[in-house]
């Protein structure tokens, strides 16, 4: 999803129009008024965490696929993946969901039906929370490392006897090497009230076992990312954020 930030000039004549896409967070400044004072980038979480080795198993599933369909079941995933967090995320706040109300689709921006999986999924988070009663501390809460400049979206920071877990939410059957390092990322950019005592991956809609959901606990792996930032650093340095000036008014001169 794209977000676009204006800056109208001093002299009011001019308009910068900033658009980030997924790859960038953009952390704003701004006045009583609303003004945009300052505007800082930077790059998502995800984004570094894919430069990290995926893996044999990764590649073989790719393989076994074909380019096309990997990209095709890779997009449809994504879609999937999106729609039980906006699930979620509407579950946790206190709202009902009912089976026959409709959830953004990211790729088109359209309001869709919840599938008969992407129910099942939201079921399974529902029985992970009535079994393990966590309390909510956050969600879905943008964080920023200011000292190493990436950013994230952190799903779900709670209690659960007496411990701060942040969890992250997957609709997958596989927890990849990339998800172990967008958790630690998240979790050394938190604030200090909010720094975990575990860090885990959530799979929701889970096909392999009866539950439907599976919890892993994770080592904190923030080494690791830093190394992947350090390969992302050489392969991206040279892509930037799209900014361009726009007249804000336009008139012909008919003379």
């Amino acid at each position: 999803m794209k977000k676009e930030i204006r800056q109208i000039s001093e002299d009011c004549k001019t308009v910068q129009v900033t658009i980030a896409d997924e790859r960038w967070y953009i952390k704003t400044e701004t006045d009583a008024n609303g003004k945009v004072l300052s505007m800082k980038e930077y790059p998502s979480v995800t984004w570094i965490a894919d430069h990290y080795p995926k893996g044999v198993g990764f590649y073989m599933w790719l393989a076994n696929q074909g380019w096309d369909n990997a990209e095709s079941n890779l997009h449809a995933a994504g879609n999937r993946g999106s729609k039980v967090h906006q699930a979620i995320g509407i579950l946790l706040l206190g709202n009902e969901l009912k089976m026959d109300d409709k959830l953004r689709n990211n790729e088109t921006g359209e309001d869709e039906a919840i599938t008969l999986e992407e129910w099942e999924a939201i079921m399974s988070f529902s029985a992970w929370h009535n079994l393990t009663k966590p309390k909510m501390l956050a969600n879905e809460l943008a964080v920023f490392n200011d000292e190493l400049m990436y950013a994230g979206t952190a799903d779900y920071i709670c209690e659960i006897e007496g411990e701060k877990w942040l969890i992250d939410f997957k609709s997958g059957k596989d927890v990849w090497p990339s998800y172990e390092l967008q958790v630690s990322a998240y979790a050394h950019a938190l604030p200090p009230e909010l720094k975990p005592d575990r860090l885990a991956i959530l799979q929701v809609g889970y096909k392999r076992n009866k539950a439907g959901w599976k919890l892993t606990e994770l080592e904190d792996k923030f080494d690791l990312f830093q190394a992947a930032q350090q390969i992302w650093r050489n392969e991206c340095s040279t892509v930037k954020v799209f900014k361009k000036d726009y007249p804000v008014s336009i008139s012909l001169s008919l003379s």
